[in-house]
Parts: C-alpha cells; structure tokens; sequence
C-alpha cells in the first residue's frame, strides 16, 4: 500500500490515504504507454478524407487530338493526372484507421500513469471534490487553492456529480471527465491530475 497525502478544496492538508502500490505504484511501462495512446487517438479519426481519381474527375471523355502525327505526345484524357484539373494519383481514400490494444494493455498503461503521476508529484487528491452549485469560480477557486491554477489540469469527478462536471467544464486548459471515462490519454496529458479520494479508490478497483 501507497500512503498519499490529501488535501481539501481549501488548499490544506486534510489527512492521507493508503492506495494500492499495485495500480499507483508500479515501475511505469513506457512502451505500452505509448501503444494505448495512439491508438486511441487513431481510433479517434473519422478517415473521411477523399480525392477523386482519374475515374472520378468529370470531363475528359474523348481524346484531345488524335494519336499520331501531331508532333505532340500522346494523349487520351484531359483528365489524367498530368493535367491541371486532372485526377489525383495515390490520393487518401475513406477507410477507418482504429487500432487496438487488448485490455491487459490498457489497464497496465493506466496503472503507469496514475503511478508516474504519483512519482512526480503532479497527482492531486482532494477529501470530497464536489460542489452544491454549477459555479465555475467554485473550481477556478479550488484549483488556485490547489497550487494548480496556472497547469494544463486534467479532473476527474464522479459519474454522477454534474454541478462538479459543469463547475470545472468552462474553465481554460481543464479538461473534466468522469470517472468511467478515464483513460490513458486523458490522464497522461496535463500537467496535473486532480481527483477525490473516492475517484481514486474506485479506479484502484477497476485496474487491481
């Protein structure tokens, strides 16, 4: 077990807690860090990218000038792609471009960022992160009490606490997510990862 200090919304130490050093605790994996994120971000584009080919350039149905004798070189479409306007050679076509990680791999490259996160101490825990009202100066508060104002932050909150989701939302260079939305690139990409202790112990039981 990982003994990590808490804080409260205040800024003030507010007690520890004790964490698996399975999942916050491990020599992180480097390698399949960087596997799980791109595919992510791969499974993320929408591959609708599209050029016409000769075949589907319009114009071109008859020979410009015949074969042979005019001196010039031949020719049989206005719409090759030697031509202005002519079709693309090799251009991208509509496909998908997902890849996939097996879950071994994703739950291992989360346990790697939530421990280097720990290690560097750009991990976050908060005794109760949660608001009565949907205010933002309620979070831009928290965070400058924090320490984590001027970060790029990444918030993690409970599924069902949407004051605290809608608190954080607007605020520039924070990105809020649930906790069953959490993965490895959205906690690896920020310079702090703030979450309530009972975010952090339901993530310990999903990847133990």
């Amino acid at each position: 077990m990982s003994k990590i200090e808490v804080k409260n919304v205040e800024g003030k130490a507010a007690g520890s807690v004790e964490l698996s050093s399975d999942v916050f605790g491990i020599e992180p994996n480097i390698p399949v860090v960087h596997q799980v994120v791109v595919a992510y971000e791969a499974c993320m584009r929408q591959g609708t990218h599209s050029t016409k080919n000769r075949s589907a350039v319009s114009g071109g149905g008859v020979k410009p000038w015949r074969q042979k004798g005019t001196g010039r070189a031949r020719q049989g479409t206005i719409r090759a792609p030697q031509w202005a306007g002519g079709g693309v050679v090799f251009g991208p076509t509509p496909h998908s471009h997902a890849k996939r990680s097996n879950n071994k791999e994703k739950k291992l490259a989360m346990r790697s960022v939530l421990s280097g996160k720990l290690a560097d101490g750009e991990l976050v825990l908060v005794d109760e992160l949660k608001f009565d009202e949907p205010k933002t100066k309620l979070a831009k508060a928290a965070l400058e009490a924090l320490g984590v104002a001027e970060k790029r932050v990444t918030v993690v909150v409970a599924d069902d606490d949407v004051n605290t989701y809608l608190a954080f939302r607007n605020l520039p260079k924070v990105t809020v997510i649930g906790a069953s939305e959490a993965n490895t690139r959205y906690l690896i990409d920020n310079g702090a990862l703030v979450m309530s202790t009972a975010v952090a112990k339901q993530l310990e039981e999903v990847l133990a």
